[in-house]
């Protein structure tokens, strides 16, 4: 295996984990966002406040974009496992 192929492979991985992790991590960057505001507004200070609304978003966000993230990562691996007769030469 040639180190070009390595540095695609890891190229192609790191690409899918953020393609995979980007959305939750923004939605759950955004629910952050409103609850510190919202909680620096009222100056409320409970830390089960911020932590129920990320979990409930995150949970929305994966049954709205399961189907996506799970085809995403199922294309990858499908590729990865039919390009490993061309990396063995």
């Amino acid at each position: 295996m040639t180190p070009e192929a390595v540095m695609s492979l890891t190229y192609q991985a790191l690409r899918v984990a953020l393609t995979i992790a980007g959305p939750l991590l923004l939605v759950t960057l955004m629910v952050g966002l409103l609850i510190s505001i919202f909680q620096a507004a009222t100056q409320i200070n409970e830390m089960t406040l911020s932590f129920i609304p990320k979990l409930l978003a995150v949970g929305a966000t994966l049954v709205l974009l399961g189907p996506w993230l799970l085809t995403t990562m199922v294309d990858y691996i499908r590729t990865l496992l039919e390009s490993i007769p061309s990396l063995a030469v």
